[in-house]
């Protein structure tokens, strides 16, 4: 999709790359036995190992490896059966051992692809340059003491999945989309839970910018970006920022900068370091890992069917629109929920109401998919109750409702209300016979050529009928009566 940012002196392309932070789904982290529970006290989590007492020899996470190797085979992207941890020198008062052991040069898993929907309908291939493990730091919590830092240490060592996407992006839509369908990846496979709001999943984000058709100039990053909002906001703000500095003569210096949420700017955080400057070297304590090929393929044999397949095939079992398929396939649970109602069913209406009415619901409501006050099940009964004319569309909108309320059976509603559809000729003749009376001068427009007074007296019989009517009977009355 087209964005470009103009400038004084004409039209700047921004250009966009992002190195996603995963945090793998396991019980202990990459090189130890410690647990990863979020919100557990500080400091209840640790391992020697991760608090790097001496003498402390780091042991691989088979799981850990895995569900990065999981992550690679979702992403289509090649799996290198023999990969290595280097350690990445440098200071943090949280990072006991002064480096972080990660993975360079050699990563688990190479190139792959992610294709993202946009607004307008189209859809772009993003690159994967590739995606490696890596263990995290732990946290300094500075607004615990007002002269004093603390350490936790309970995410040190926690294994990570840093995921490297080519400079494909370009625009803050893009970069959201793309962050977007990598969370629904990650949470289709299990090997990440996408929550950015407990720090599962953060993104560094590279933005530089150029005249259309230049060679990359200079790039910034934006250092752990914490939810998609965000990072849209931290690409439309550092690259108007690059344009002002190229515009008015100066350059701009690669470094990493913070994004300021609340005034909206980002700032300077420190000069950007090269691959040189943390002394990266094999870890000595870790042997090279290789993986067995026919390991790999159990692996791939088990995935789920992921999200852009289950969008095709929704598209070519139940007859949805591209649109509609994209967007009940977001997340697993909706997918789950829908399919429960569609099959046997009407496909397009079951996808009406879910993404029109449950979805408004939910969000009234504050819930979720998970816990939504009505069931898949449920809601499937209230569509039967259509399909077999027992109430009419707009009735089961007033039971719906009720359900929400209440969580009462979409059958027991109707019956305790009185809601049944009423089908019965002789009744919906005679409603049609007393508007038509009631309303001589509207009979008379109509019969004068005004035909769209149809719709008038639809609403009227229908009124009369406390909504109870059948529409399709009471059309057909209508016109024999009118006629």
């Amino acid at each position: 999709m087209s964005y470009v940012i103009e400038g004084s002196t004409g039209a700047w392309e921004v250009v966009i790359g992002l190195e996603v932070h995963a945090q793998v789904v396991s019980q202990a982290k990459l090189f130890s036995g410690a647990a990863t529970a979020f919100g557990a006290e500080p400091n209840t989590q640790v391992s020697f190992v991760d608090a790097a007492f001496p003498g402390m020899l780091p042991v691989i996470n088979r799981e850990c490896v895995a569900q990065a190797v999981r992550t690679g085979l979702g992403l289509g992207a090649h799996i290198n059966l023999v990969s290595r941890f280097d350690r990445k020198n440098y200071f943090y008062a949280d990072l006991p051992p002064g480096y972080q052991i990660s993975q360079y040069q050699h990563p688990i898993v190479g190139a792959g692809v992610i294709e993202i929907e946009l607004g307008d309908g189209s859809t772009k291939s993003i690159g994967v340059t590739r995606l490696h493990l890596e263990q995290d730091a732990g946290k300094s919590l500075h607004d615990q003491h007002p002269t004093k830092s603390y350490i936790d240490l309970n995410r040190a060592g926690v294994a990570l999945m840093e995921i490297v996407s080519e400079p494909d992006l370009r625009s803050p839509e893009e970069a959201g989309a793309y962050l977007r369908k990598l969370r629904t990846i990650l949470r289709y496979l299990g090997t990440c839970d996408g929550n950015m709001e407990e720090g599962s999943m953060r993104a560094d984000v590279n933005v530089s910018v150029r005249r259309h058709g230049e060679p990359f100039r200079t790039r910034c990053e934006v250092k752990n970006v914490n939810s998609v909002r965000f990072v849209m906001q931290a690409i439309e703000v550092e690259a108007r920022r690059q344009v002002e500095i190229w515009e008015a003569g100066g350059a701009v210096d690669q470094e990493t900068r913070l994004f300021d949420a609340a005034r909206g700017i980002t700032r300077s955080m420190r000069s950007k370091e090269e691959a040189h400057d943390y002394r990266y070297f094999p870890d000595p304590d870790l042997l090279p890992l290789v993986l067995d090929e026919a390991w790999v393929a159990t692996l791939k044999a088990a995935l789920p069917e992921l999200p852009d397949a289950k969008r095709r095939r929704f598209m070519d079992e139940y007859g949805l629109p591209f649109y509609d398929s994209a967007v009940l396939v977001a997340e697993q649970a909706t997918a789950d929920f829908y399919e429960t109602i569609a099959r046997g069913r009407d496909a397009k209406l079951a996808a009406n109401w879910v993404m029109g009415d449950l979805f408004a619901a939910l969000n009234r409501t504050g819930r979720t998919i998970e816990t939504s006050p009505v069931s898949a099940a449920a809601l499937g009964a209230l569509l039967d109750l259509m399909a077999d004319n027992t109430i009419n569309g707009r009735i089961a909108k007033e039971v719906f409702e009720a359900m929400v309320d209440t969580g009462e059976a979409p059958g027991a509603i109707v019956e305790r209300k009185g809601l049944r559809q009423v089908t019965d000729t002789a009744a919906i003749d005679e409603a049609v016979t007393a508007v038509l009376a009631a309303n001589p001068e509207k009979l008379a427009e109509y019969r004068s050529g005004k035909e769209k007074l149809f719709g008038f007296f639809v609403g009227q019989v229908m009124k009369a009928m406390a909504g109870k009517g059948n529409p399709a009977l009471v059309n057909a009355a209508l016109k024999r009566q009118l006629g």
